[in-house]
């Protein structure tokens, strides 16, 4: 006979959080005949108590979406900014932020990396240089059904801002600064709304499947104070809905700052819709910015991958740098290999230090172009860059093999495949700079690092997401002289 569980699914509770889980969760416990029943949180931190759903029950834990806080934290402070569902933790001061990001992520590489003596080896959190107003493109979504923040309730209404936490249905309007993005252009996102929704045509109805207006998405330099914005549409709204109209609006509001205007038709009627999906036409200026980091110039489009926090990426990558260029690296027919390399940030830079080969591979093909475009903008002419899947390539150039000094990988946030790290494993590289934005798929990896002779020299951490539960980690490992790895000897 099948234990009862101790609570059902979609089950209300009203918990107190005592204590962090790594990815943001709060915890919270219930004391039982049997010991403490585990509630784990999404969102939350201790000392709040909190309104939440049960979405999974097991026999010694459940996890939970939060509903609402019910008292706050005696950490939380207010701010003047609206809050939003993307920066959960933006009323607590930046030094508790990282004192929970540090301790929760060690834990991870303790019991998962089976690190035992990773604290020795930690070398501490680098933070970014601005908290506030740090990111450079935020994504708002239309949708015909909102979430009132007063009576938080659904209501029918035009609405563009943030998905309401825990829907796919609902949009909590923007009507302010949120404090991570761009001043000016959230004061005037009501304005956009206000725009849309007198056309005539309405917002997407995520039940139904069925409205014109998507998405609007804006991606800004900071070096340079450019925007690129994207508007994404259904098709068939062009009588109600004119471009140039559009295009003389955007100017109206943020006027030379605009670099660039797209127009994006996608009719995709699923739930999980991507705002890049879709056919673009650009219907002013250009399809590109320019970021500037350490320097070098980098052309990116609305779709490509750029490290959200500019300002902090470059401290991020210094670190990268420190560590990936010793004094041995020189020799010319040493190379360097860069996975999963993005727009070839991190080969660019590579480039000033090392006279030698620079590999850069990454299977977004409009990533890999605008590298090209970058390198050749700033000269980097010892650079070679792959629109690859990582281990396809790995195994399609073994000549590689005992001639890579240095590996740089920055896996995305799912990790880097069992199947691709052996194959990573088997080049036998001296050094390793592994790069994480998701220290849990990096502390898995540890362990097999690890078991196949390489050792972990140390560990950093980057808060390059402030308010949010999300850090990056840089982590150096270095290969035992004359250790055999244990892939080759079990030939996988």
């Amino acid at each position: 006979m099948a234990k009862q569980k101790m609570f059902k699914l979609g089950e209300i509770l009203e918990v107190v959080i005592v204590s962090a889980a790594f990815g943001g969760k709060g915890v919270a416990r219930i004391p039982t005949e049997k010991g403490d029943f585990t509630i784990f949180v999404q969102n939350t931190y201790p000392g709040q108590k909190v309104s939440a759903q049960v979405v999974k029950c097991k026999n010694r834990y459940a996890e939970c979406r939060l509903r609402h806080v019910i008292e706050s934290s005696p950490d939380e402070v207010e701010t003047e900014y609206q809050n939003i569902p993307g920066a959960p933790y933006s009323k607590f001061p930046i030094d508790i932020q990282h004192k929970y990001k540090e301790e929760t992520a060690l834990d991870l590489f303790e019991r998962i990396g089976g690190v035992k003596d990773v604290r020795d080896k930690y070398s501490g959190i680098v933070g970014s240089p601005t908290c506030q107003h740090y990111r450079n493109k935020m994504e708002y979504s239309f949708s015909e059904i909102r979430h009132d923040l007063e009576t938080d309730e659904k209501i029918d209404d035009f609405g563009l801002g943030f998905k309401h936490r825990g829907t796919w249905w609902a949009v909590e309007n923007l009507d302010r600064d949120s404090g991570l993005f761009d001043k000016q252009i959230e004061d005037d996102i009501y304005k956009v709304r206000l725009w849309c929704e007198k056309t005539g045509l309405p917002a997407w109805h995520p039940p139904k499947r069925k409205g014109f207006f998507r998405f609007l998405v804006i991606r800004r330099s900071i070096a340079n104070d450019t925007l690129l914005i994207n508007l994404v549409t259904t098709s068939g709204g062009e009588e109600a809905f004119i471009e140039s109209e559009f295009v003389d609006f955007i100017l109206s509001l943020w006027g030379s700052r605009v670099a660039g205007i797209l127009h994006s038709v996608n009719d995709n009627i699923g739930e999980r819709v991507e705002a890049r999906e879709g056919l673009s036409k650009l219907i002013y200026g250009v399809d590109r910015i320019t970021e500037v980091l350490h320097g070098l110039k980098f052309d990116i489009s609305l779709s490509s991958f750029f490290q959200t926090n500019p300002q902090c990426a470059e401290r991020l990558y210094s670190e990268v740098i420190n560590l990936a260029i010793k004094k041995d690296l020189g020799d010319k027919d040493d190379i360097v290999l860069d996975l999963f390399c993005g727009t070839g940030t991190i080969s660019q830079l590579l480039a000033k230090h090392h006279k030698g080969e620079i590999i850069g591979v990454d299977i977004v093909e409009s990533a890999i172009e605008d590298a090209r475009i970058s390198a050749a903008n700033n000269g980097a002419d010892n650079i070679t860059f792959h629109a690859a899947d990582v281990g396809k390539f790995l195994l399609e150039y073994p000549e590689y093999k005992g001639r890579i000094r240095t590996l740089v990988m920055d896996p995305p946030r799912a990790g880097i495949s069992p199947k691709s790290l052996r194959k990573v494993i088997r080049l036998l590289a001296d050094r390793i700079v592994y790069v994480s934005c998701n220290p849990a798929t990096q502390a898995r990896d540890m362990a097999t690092l690890e078991e196949n002779g390489y050792q972990l020299i140390s560990i950093k951490l980057v808060d390059q997401f402030p308010h949010t539960a999300h850090v990056e980690s840089i982590a150096l490992f270095e290969r035992i002289p004359g250790s055999v790895p244990i892939i080759n000897m079990r030939n996988q």
